[in-house]
């Protein structure tokens, strides 16, 4: 896979993660794909690691739910998927888009699937930042004589 491909395919399965929920009114659209289970939805957990000040000592913060599913398609394209959680349908639906992303109908499904969620999910990040910037606090340190 030639690296423009790779970026794009780390691009689309960002958007489709953290889509959760906004995956649900696709529903439809992605279940008519005839498709089959290679690994059917299921859910489990992993270790969240963190880091001390962002960039110090790795740690483990601790455990968290994820759903993943991998299903294969007709034309042989293989669609995986983890999300946050116990949203085994979320995963699924996920994973029938990454199939059908890397197929020959890529464009459809950038704009109609990814875009609007990509939108959705940018219009939520800004608002959430805009909520968290009027409690901001500015913290100034001033110099004490000695």
């Amino acid at each position: 896979m030639e690296q423009n491909t790779v970026s794009t395919r780390q691009h689309w399965m960002k958007v489709l993660s953290r889509a959760g929920k906004a995956l649900l009114p696709f529903q439809e659209q992605l279940l008519a794909t005839p498709h089959e289970f290679i690994r059917t939805p299921e859910t489990g957990m992993v270790m969240v690691r963190g880091r001390a000040g962002g960039t110090g000592m790795a740690f483990n913060v601790g455990e968290t739910t994820v759903s993943r599913c991998v299903v294969r398609l007709s034309n042989g394209c293989e669609g995986y998927s983890y999300v946050l959680g116990r949203h085994m349908l979320v995963a699924k639906l996920a994973a029938i888009a990454d199939a059908l992303l890397q197929g020959e109908q890529q464009a459809h499904w950038l704009s109609t699937l990814i875009q609007p969620l990509e939108q959705a999910q940018q219009q939520a990040r800004h608002a959430h930042q805009q909520d968290v910037a009027t409690s901001k606090v500015d913290f100034f340190t001033m110099v004490r004589g000695d």
